[in-house]
């Protein structure tokens, strides 16, 4: 389904509406439609057989006239340049919405991460840290976990950054752990932002929390702690799912009970005292997506809501 779109047209068409609305200048539009820099970047990484596997990434850096270009770095085997542009642009116009000092940039690797050793995923990571190395740095472009990224990733280029420069440098990275500079409160820090909205939503809509049902699409860091902080408000999580699969019991699922069964097997798929929506993963996903819920909180990768499949979906918000 995803995969059905492009996502830097996508997001070129977004802003070409957007410029209309604004009457922007037609030189500004052409600015903010073409990145100020595409890095792309080959990776050979010696895998634990003595092979060497090549693997492609990206850094994109869409726009700095604001600070720094601020932007996440994924792990995705479908991840490619006009994912990571589309990405890039969008940090431009969620750092400017909510009035920060950066710009906006995006990092990627097509890679299946669960298919590397943890040693491998170690190399491959400071292979791609020392090639962006040169276009990163405070006050230049402030890299970010993303999609099957972690704390662990980050340390991982922290570490290879400062090597690099000759000096411990933590600020070059967010989402660090906090043994090397990390924030507090960083890794529930997309689900936190989450839930206030939602909290806003659910009273303009005259909804009560208590009485409200929740799907979670996605069962990483923003979808779990997203299922979690849903939970904690009164509402009713029925469905999750992960690229594995997708799981539903009307009567509730503990997400914490979850993410235990998922870090132990490897999938929420299984889950003791829920029902799989479908034995296919993409149809799995697709059906939570279609699920009579008042919430429906989409936390895997972007363009799961298309033209196709948006008059099925029912949720209020």
């Amino acid at each position: 389904m995803a995969e059905e779109l492009n996502p830097w047209e996508n997001a070129l068409k977004q802003l070409d509406k957007a410029a209309k609305v604004l009457k922007l200048d037609p030189g500004m539009h052409q600015i903010l439609a073409t990145p100020k820099r595409v890095l792309e970047v080959q990776l050979p990484v010696r895998m634990d057989d003595g092979s060497i596997k090549v693997f492609i990434g990206w850094r994109v850096q869409h726009n700095d006239a604001r600070g720094p270009f601020k932007g996440g770095i994924r792990y995705h085997p479908n991840t490619n340049a006009d994912e990571v542009k589309a990405l890039a642009m969008w940090m431009t116009w969620k750092t400017a919405v909510v009035d920060v000092p950066f710009g906006g940039g995006k990092g990627g690797v097509r890679v299946d991460p669960k298919a590397l050793s943890p040693g491998e995923l170690e190399r491959l990571t400071r292979r791609y840290a020392y090639a962006i190395a040169p276009i990163i740095g405070i006050d230049i472009d402030i890299p970010a976990p993303d999609v099957y990224t972690n704390p662990q990733t980050m340390a991982w280029i922290t570490d290879t950054y400062s090597a690099i420069k000759g000096y411990f440098e933590p600020g070059v990275i967010t989402g660090k752990p906090l043994e090397v500079g990390g924030s507090e409160g960083r890794n529930e820090a997309t689900a936190r932002g989450l839930q206030y909205v939602t909290e806003e939503a659910l009273k303009v809509l005259n909804m009560d929390p208590k009485k409200a049902t929740v799907a979670v699409q996605g069962y990483g860091n923003a979808g779990y702690f997203s299922a979690k902080f849903m939970k904690e408000l009164g509402m009713k999580v029925v469905a999750v799912s992960d690229s594995r699969g997708a799981i539903y019991n009307p009567d509730g699922l503990d997400p914490e009970k979850v993410l235990e069964h998922k870090n132990k097997t490897g999938s929420v798929v299984g889950f003791p005292g829920a029902t799989s929506l479908d034995n296919d993963p993409q149809r799995a996903n697709e059906k939570l997506l279609e699920l009579d819920v008042d919430v429906l909180i989409p936390a895997a990768v972007e363009n799961v809501i298309t033209d196709k499949n948006a008059d099925k979906i029912k949720a209020k918000l």
